[in-house]
């Protein structure tokens, strides 16, 4: 469905506050965010997004929101902390030439002018051994490798403080984060996990965690991104430390099923 919104404020180009905001969590220095920014640039505000307000779509000049596909995964996520409350910033992928950026007020119906900002913090900057970005205490990280992939590699980051699973891809510096309920849906399957209380129950991912191997996490992650896949690498993904070999052969057999 595309949206006939003919509200005379838009076109419109992004306001001051609201690029140094997007600029803010695609940070240039790493490539996959810089060549995004170069996108987000190239656009203009087109309309507001079906979640109302605080969200608006960005597109080229003529064309109008398009909601006909389903709304798009995160591709950046950041939160400014202030005195009225937490202000998070939301960049979804591009889907049709179109992008999705949410700016709310946790707190507020909508963001205020004016506030005192205490701190600010985004995944976008995050890079392995780092502290959660948002609760700065340490993650669970597991590293993982193409093989034959020109040293490209991955590493799945879960904090279990904020209940939060991201990946962490080198050939693009992007740090993309995973729905939990899907990524934990592949991990009970791997284990073969039936019983309800368990299996569906994706917070024990979390209070669970000393549980599982290196290789059930990247064995999770692999199915996972076959179906929804964050990162394109070349060559198998697999787990760094030990059980490799015994993964490798059953990752074979995934991707000799597809």
């Amino acid at each position: 469905m595309v949206s006939n919104q003919t509200n005379s404020q838009y076109p419109r180009p992004l306001t001051a506050r609201e690029r140094e905001w997007i600029d803010w969590i695609l940070p240039q220095e790493r490539a996959g965010y810089r060549e995004y920014c170069d996108v987000v640039r190239s656009m203009s505000v087109i309309g507001e997004g079906r979640r109302g307000k605080g969200e608006i779509i960005l597109g080229q000049i003529g064309a109008q929101p398009d909601f006909e596909e389903p709304l798009a995964p995160v591709f950046a996520y950041g939160a400014i902390e202030t005195n009225f409350g937490p202000i998070s910033i939301t960049l979804r992928e591009i889907v049709n030439d179109q992008i999705s950026v949410e700016i709310v007020s946790h707190h507020a119906d909508e963001v205020p002018a004016d506030f005192e900002e205490f701190r600010r913090w985004t995944y976008s900057t995050w890079k392995p051994g780092d502290v959660c970005p948002q609760c700065q205490k340490p993650l669970r990280e597991v590293p993982m490798h193409a093989v034959g992939g020109g040293g490209e590699y991955v590493v799945l980051a879960i904090c279990t403080n904020d209940q939060r699973v991201w990946v962490y891809e080198n050939a693009t510096q992007v740090n993309r984060l995973i729905p939990v309920t899907n990524f934990y849906n592949e991990l009970m399957l791997h284990k073969n996990v039936r019983e309800p209380k368990i299996a569906f129950d994706s917070k024990r991912l979390f209070t669970d965690l000393s549980n599982y191997s290196d290789s059930d996490l990247t064995y999770a992650f692999v199915t996972y991104n076959k179906l929804k896949a964050k990162v394109h690498v070349e060559g198998l993904i697999v787990a760094d430390k030990k059980e490799k070999r015994r993964l490798v052969e059953k990752l074979k057999g995934v991707f000799s099923r597809r």
